[in-house]
């Protein structure tokens, strides 16, 4: 066998499947894995935004098809990883990037109860679920390789985001429970925890000037991290290139997790 090949990161043949593709990381994520050969199942409740993401893979000449999915629903869960194998014939591979994030700001005492279960629905269950079918469909058809974002609310605390740390460490939590269920089974099972990235979701906050400054002083790098560079993790983890990964929770955080 050749040790030194070059190519593995292509992902030719392959069909994968990005919840929260319509924006940020998701859409950053499905326009590379697309150019890097897979037809990837755009999934997301933003129609407009999801529609937008395959066309712009398609523009490109990449194959691409959306699908309108609420990851808190089993029965959205289920016919997404359906509509990707009756759509391209299979699922080799999946991102579990659909996520919310809190609205306010505050003490764990604060926090409403209706805003920790909305971040639960999605954040954790909607990770559970899409792991759980897309399992389901890769033990019977060879194997596969399943990304889960994070965050670096996954492996340290932040203040006054309580509900939001404890889904994100819960991501952490299932992603290697999982990966010692199915390593020997021919499904890996990774995730990837990105420090802050200039993505819809964060826009807010670096509007202000000093939360920018804060948010940078975190970031021994000093900037904030754009989509494509969780894009090129998450194309790395899919890939055969990471053949012997498994349980891993990468940090791509420009250095927040190491202060």
């Amino acid at each position: 066998m050749d040790t030194m090949q070059n190519d593995r990161i292509r992902l030719d043949g392959r069909v994968i499947a990005v919840t929260g593709g319509g924006s940020g990381i998701g859409r950053a994520s499905s326009q590379l894995l697309a150019r890097r050969g897979a037809k990837v199942l755009v999934a997301d409740v933003n129609e407009e935004g999801g529609r937008e993401t395959v066309g712009l893979i398609q523009s490109a000449g990449g194959e691409a098809h959306f699908l309108r999915t609420d990851v808190s629903k089993e029965a959205d869960v289920q016919a997404m990883v359906a509509e990707a194998v009756k759509r391209f014939g299979g699922l080799h591979g999946a991102l579990n990037n659909a996520a919310v994030e809190s609205n306010t700001h505050a003490p764990l005492h604060e926090e409403p109860l209706e805003q920790w279960n909305r971040l639960v629905a999605v954040n954790q269950t909607g990770v559970f679920l899409c792991m759980k079918y897309q399992a389901t469909h890769m033990l019977k058809n060879g194997g596969g390789s399943i990304v889960n974002i994070a965050s670096v609310a996954g492996m340290t605390a932040i203040p006054n985001l309580a509900a939001y740390v404890a889904t994100k460490h819960a991501v952490v939590g299932l992603t290697r429970a999982a990966s010692c269920d199915y390593a020997a089974l021919g499904i890996r099972v990774n995730a990837i925890a990105p420090g802050a990235i200039e993505t819809p979701m964060l826009r807010d906050a670096l509007q202000d000037p000093q939360a920018r400054d804060h948010i940078l002083r975190m970031h021994p790098i000093g900037r904030i991290g754009q989509p494509w560079n969780i894009a090129e993790g998450v194309a790395w983890l899919l890939s055969d290139a990471a053949a012997f990964v498994t349980g891993v929770c990468l940090p791509v955080d420009g250095g927040y997790t190491s202060i």
